[in-house]
C-alpha cells in the first residue's frame, strides 16, 4: 500500500493515486525518508500487482543555488544588465530535485513536459515545442512533444532568453546552437562540427538518431565541461564557443572533441544505457574514446590520434595508487556515484577500450559495437553484455585469420587496411594473437574492468629468447598488496630487425617469446596502444636509450613518448635509477614531436616543481636550467604567430607558456614587449591567440600589469579568453591579489564559482600562494561541498590540486589531520586516500632521489 518515488528538496503539498476511469481518487499520505532522498506514498486501500495507476503530485521548490537540479544561472549583458535563466543538470541523481521520480538509470520511462514562461523567455527541452498556449497575457504554456523511452538523469529543460543559430543535418536532423543573445556570434564553429559529427555517428553505428532535433546550449554557470541530454545537450560556455579571431588552437581542439563526447552518448548512454552506475564506464568510457574514432574522421586537420597517449599516462597516474578502483566497481549512495566520474572510468576506459580495438582489429570492433546498440536499444546493459557481444562479432572474422593476405603493391610486409594481415614468412601462427579460435573477450576485458591498476611487463632477452614476466605495477605500498593480480596482455613488439608488429597475448604470469633471429633491441607495446608498462632488464635500456640517441626517429613519436613515460614510471618503484632515467631524457634535445616534447616536460617539470618548494641549495636552480636547455633550441625555433597545423599551433602555445614562466630570459623580453605594445593599444591590438597566454603570464608578472589584465577579464569582448587570464592572474607574486582571485571565485561575482576548482589550484602550484590555497580549502570547505557535491570531480580538483607538489612530513601530518577531523564521509573521499598517499610518494621520492639528481646534474651539463 505504499509508492516509493525519489525527491529532494521538493515541499509536496497533495498526492492522490487514482487506478483509471470510475474509480475513486485515493488521498495518499506523504513521509519522507530526508536522509535516503526519498519520499514514500500511502494508500488506505492496499495497491494491486499487475494493474495500472496514475499518481498526481503537487508539489513546489526552489530554484537550485548549486549547479545540479533544476538551477539558477545569470549573466550579464554588455549594457551589464543582471538577466537570470533556470536550467537543469540531473545526472546522476538530481532528477529528484525538480520532479518526484523513479531516478534511478534502469527506470526508463517517456517523459511529457509543459513549461510556463513569460513571453519574453524560450523554453527549451528534450523534445520539440508541439504547440504553445497564451494562459494569461505575462503567461504561456509550452507543450513539448513525449519523449522516446529514457532514464531520469538525461530529462532537461532550460527557461531563457537564448538566441540560436540551426542548420539541417544530411539525415534530416534540426541542429541548433543556443546561447546568451550576446554571444551567438561565436556558435558557428560548434554548429558546423555538431552537423559533421551527428552525421557521422549516425552512419558508423547504422542506427538512425532517433529524434527530430539535436540542440547544444552554452550555459554561463555549469559545473561539469558538458552534458548529453537526450536531444539538449549542454556545455560550458568555453566548451561550445568559438572566437575565430580570439580563440586559440587549443580551445578548437576542445571544443571539437566536447561535441565529438556528448554526441557519441546519444547512443552510448542514451539509447543503450548502463543498468546501474557500477558500469559508468560503459557511457563514459566509450564517449570518451570515440571522440577519437569521430574527430580522426570529421576533423583529419586536428589530428587527435596524436594526443590520445596523454590520456593513458593520466589514467595511470591515477591507476598507480592504491586507492584506485577497478574500472567496473560498486556504488551506492550519491556520493560514491559521483566519484564515478573520475579519470577510471573515462580515461581508462577509452584506452582499454583503444586495446581492445588494436586486439580485435578495427572492423570486428564496430561489428561488436553496432550489434551491441541494435540488441539493447532503449534498454540497460551490463559489462558482460558488451563482451558478448564483441565475441560474437568475431566469429565469422576468426576463420579467416590464418589466411596468408595477398600482397600489397611490393613491400611484403605491408600491413593492410585493418591492421592486421601480413603477407611475410612470418604469418605463422604466433604471428596471430587467436591461431584461428575465437577470441575469449569476456575473459580477457574481465582482467582489465574488474580489478584496479595495471601490468609491468618486464622483459629479459636471452639470445633469441624473450622472457617477459607480469605484476601489478603500484607505487608506495607492500609488494604483498599487489600479489594475486593477473592480465590478458595483448603484447605487441618490434624489434631492431623488423618493424612489422608481431602480437602475442600474454595469459600467465611468465611466459617466452622466441625470435626468428638475435636482434640490437626489441619495444614492446609498440605506439602504446596498450594499457601496460614495460621494463626491459640487463642491457635493454641501454639500448633503447642509444637508440633514441643516435636515430631517434627509427621508431614512431608514441613510441617515443611512451619511452620517456616508462622510464620515470619504473624509478618510481624502484626498478631503475633516476640517472638513467635522465641519461634517457638527453634525447629531447633533438625531440620536434608535440608528444615526446610534452612528455618530456610532464615528467621533469614535476621534479623541478617539488625541489622548488623545499629551500635548497640550488639544485632546483640547476634542474630548472638543465629542463629550459633541453627544449631551448626548440623554442628558440618558435614564430610568435598563429601558423603551422594545429600540433604544431599546441606545441609553439605550450613551449612558450614554459618557456615565459620558468624565466627563459629571451622568450620574457618578447613577451614583455608584446604586452606593453597590448596595454598601449588598450587592449585593441590582436594579439596572436596561441602565444597570449604567455603575453599575459609576464604581463601579470607587475602589479599595474594584474589590474590591467584584470579590468580586461572583466570586459565581454574578453569572454574567450577568461581562463587564459585567470590562469595568468594566479601567476602574481603578490599574495594579497592571490587571497582575492579566491575569495572571488567563491563569491561569484566577478569570477564565477565554476572557475573555484581550477582557480584554486592554480594558486597553489604558485610558490608565494601554496600556504593561501591550503588555508582557504580548510575554512571554505564546508561551502565548497554545499556547492559542488561531496564525491564530485570539482571537490576532487581541489583536493588533489592543492597537495599534489606536498614533499614532506610535517605537510603530510597536517593533511592527515585536517581530513580525519571531518565527517566521516568527507574523510573517506576518494580523493583524499589518493591526496594523501601522492604525499607519501612524493615524500619517497625526494629521499631516494635527491641526491642522486644533484649528482647527475653536476656531471651533465647541456
Amino acid at each position: 500500500s505504499a509508492v516509493v518515488l525519489h525527491s529532494k528538496h521538493l515541499q509536496i503539498a497533495r498526492a492522490t493515486v487514482e487506478a483509471g476511469h470510475g474509480h475513486p481518487v485515493q488521498e495518499a499520505q506523504v513521509v519522507e525518508h530526508q536522509a535516503l532522498e526519498q519520499v514514500a506514498l500511502l494508500t488506505a486501500e492496499p495497491l494491486r500487482a499487475g494493474h495500472n495507476y496514475t499518481l498526481r503530485i503537487q508539489y513546489q521548490a526552489n530554484l537550485s543555488e548549486s549547479f545540479h537540479g533544476f538551477y539558477k544561472s545569470t549573466y550579464r549583458t554588455q549594457e551589464g544588465e543582471l538577466r537570470v535563466l533556470a536550467a537543469t543538470q540531473f545526472e546522476p541523481t538530481a532528477a529528484r530535485m525538480a520532479f518526484p521520480c523513479f531516478d534511478e538509470p534502469a527506470f526508463k520511462a517517456r517523459f511529457s513536459i509543459k513549461i510556463r514562461r513569460e513571453p519574453k523567455h524560450l523554453a527549451l527541452s528534450n523534445m520539440p515545442i508541439v504547440k504553445s498556449v497564451n494562459i494569461t497575457p505575462w503567461l504561456v504554456e509550452d507543450h513539448f512533444d513525449t519523449t522516446v523511452k529514457m532514464s531520469t538523469y538525461l530529462v532537461a529543460f532550460i527557461v531563457s532568453d537564448f538566441k540560436s543559430i540551426s542548420k539541417i543535418s544530411s539525415h534530416g536532423v534540426k541542429i541548433s546552437v543556443y546561447t546568451v543573445p550576446d554571444k551567438i556570434n561565436q556558435a558557428d564553429y560548434a554548429l558546423d562540427a555538431a552537423v559533421k559529427l551527428l552525421d557521422f555517428y549516425e552512419d558508423y553505428f547504422s542506427i538512425p538518431y532517433p529524434l527530430p532535433k539535436q540542440d547544444l546550449a552554452a550555459l554561463p554557470d555549469f559545473q561539469s565541461g558538458a552534458m548529453e541530454n537526450w536531444g539538449l545537450t549542454t556545455y560550458r560556455e568555453s566548451a561550445l564557443l568559438y572566437d575565430p579571431e580570439k580563440s586559440s588552437a587549443s580551445s578548437k581542439l576542445h571544443i571539437t572533441m566536447i561535441i565529438a563526447h556528448e554526441l557519441a552518448h546519444q547512443w552510448f548512454g542514451n539509447l543503450v544505457t548502463m543498468e546501474w552506475w557500477n558500469d559508468l564506464w560503459l557511457n563514459e568510457g566509450f564517449a570518451k574514446f570515440m571522440e577519437f574514432v569521430s574527430v580522426s574522421v570529421t576533423h583529419p586537420e586536428l589530428r587527435v590520434e596524436d594526443y590520445f597517449l596523454r590520456r593513458c599516462f593520466d589514467a595511470m597516474a591515477v591507476d598507480a595508487l592504491n586507492s584506485s578502483h577497478a574500472i567496473s566497481t560498486s556504488v551506492e549512495d550519491p556520493a560514491q556515484i559521483l566519484e564515478m566520474f573520475d579519470s577510471v572510468s573515462y580515461e581508462k576506459g577509452s584506452c582499454v577500450l583503444n586495446m581492445l580495438r588494436d586486439y580485435l582489429t578495427a572492423d570486428v570492433f564496430k561489428a561488436g559495437l553496432v550489434q551491441y546498440l541494435q540488441k539493447y536499444s532503449y534498454q540497460n546493459t551490463k559489462n558482460e553484455d558488451l563482451w558478448n557481444s564483441m565475441t560474437n562479432a568475431s566469429i565469422p572474422y576468426s576463420l579467416f585469420f590464418f589466411q596468408i593476405c595477398p600482397t600489397v603493391g611490393n613491400n611484403k610486409n605491408e600491413l593492410q587496411a585493418d591492421g592486421f594481415c601480413r603477407s611475410s614468412q612470418q604469418s605463422s601462427l604466433s604471428a596471430h594473437w587467436t591461431k584461428g579460435e575465437t577470441p575469449d573477450v569476456r575473459a580477457m576485458m574481465d582482467t582489465w574492468t574488474l580489478q584496479k591498476g595495471f601490468p609491468l611487463v618486464t622483459v629479459t632477452v636471452r639470445g633469441k629468447n624473450v622472457h617477459l614476466l607480469q605484476e601489478r605495477y603500484v607505487k608506495g605500498v607492500d609488494a604483498a598488496l599487489s600479489t594475486g593480480y593477473l592480465w590478458h596482455i595483448p603484447l605487441t613488439y618490434i624489434t631492431s630487425k623488423s618493424d612489422t608488429v608481431e602480437r602475442f597475448l600474454m595469459t600467465a604470469k611468465a611466459d617466452v617469446i622466441i625470435l626468428p633471429e638475435e636482434v640490437g633491441w626489441v619495444k614492446f607495446n609498440v605506439d602504446m596502444n596498450g594499457y601496460y608498462i614495460m621494463h626491459y632488464e640487463d642491457d635493454g635500456w641501454d639500448r633503447l636509450i642509444n637508440l633514441l640517441k643516435e636515430n631517434h626517429t627509427a621508431i614512431s613519436s608514441n613510441d617515443r613518448a611512451s619511452l620517456v613515460n616508462n622510464v620515470f614510471q619504473l624509478v618510481s618503484i624502484n626498478k631503475l635509477s633516476i640517472s638513467k632515467a635522465f641519461d634517457l631524457s638527453l634525447y629531447l634535445k633533438y625531440e620536434r614531436e608535440i608528444m615526446p616534447v610534452l612528455q618530456g616536460m610532464s615528467e621533469l617539470i614535476p621534479i623541478y616543481r617539488l625541489m622548488e618548494r623545499r629551500d635548497m641549495d640550488g639544485t632546483e636552480k640547476q634542474l630548472k636550467e638543465y629542463i629550459v636547455n633541453l627544449f631551448k633550441d626548440l623554442i628558440d625555433k618558435q614564430s610568435w604567430s598563429d601558423e603551422g597545423s594545429v600540433s604544431e599551433r599546441l606545441l609553439r602555445h605550450l613551449l612558450l607558456l614554459f618557456a615565459c614562466v620558468h624565466r627563459y630570459q629571451p622568450c620574457v623580453d618578447k613577451a614583455k614587449g608584446y604586452f606593453t605594445e597590448w596595454q598601449k593599444s588598450n587592449g585593441t591590438l590582436s594579439l596572436p591567440a596561441d602565444v597570449k597566454t604567455a603575453v599575459y603570464a609576464v604581463g601579470a608578472q607587475t602589479s599595474e600589469g594584474w589590474d590591467f589584465l584584470l579590468s580586461k577579464y572583466r570586459l565581454h569582448s574578453f569572454s574567450v579568453e577568461r581562463d587564459n587570464i585567470e590562469w595568468a592572474l594566479s601567476l602574481s607574486r603578490s599574495k594579497d591579489k592571490l587571497q582575492w582571485l579566491m575569495d572571488q571565485g567563491l563569491r561569484g561575482d566577478i569570477i564565477r564559482t565554476q572557475d573555484l576548482p581550477h582557480i584554486i589550484v592554480f594558486v597553489s602550484k604558485n610558490p608565494s600562494g601554496y600556504h593561501l590555497a591550503w588555508t582557504f580549502l580548510k575554512e571554505n570547505w564546508e561551502k565548497f561541498v554545499e556547492k559542488f557535491e561531496l564525491g564530485s570531480s570539482s571537490i576532487a580538483t581541489i583536493v588533489t590540486g592543492v597537495t599534489s607538489r606536498y614533499s614532506t612530513r610535517s605537510q603530510l601530518a597536517q593533511v592527515k589531520e585536517f581530513f580525519s577531523s571531518l565527517d566521516e564521509k568527507s574523510a573517506q573521499l576518494r580523493c583524499v586516500q589518493q591526496a594523501i598517499e601522492t604525499i607519501e610518494d612524493n615524500i619517497q621520492w625526494m629521499d631516494r632521489n635527491l641526491e642522486k639528481v644533484k649528482t647527475w646534474l653536476q656531471n651533465n651539463h647541456l
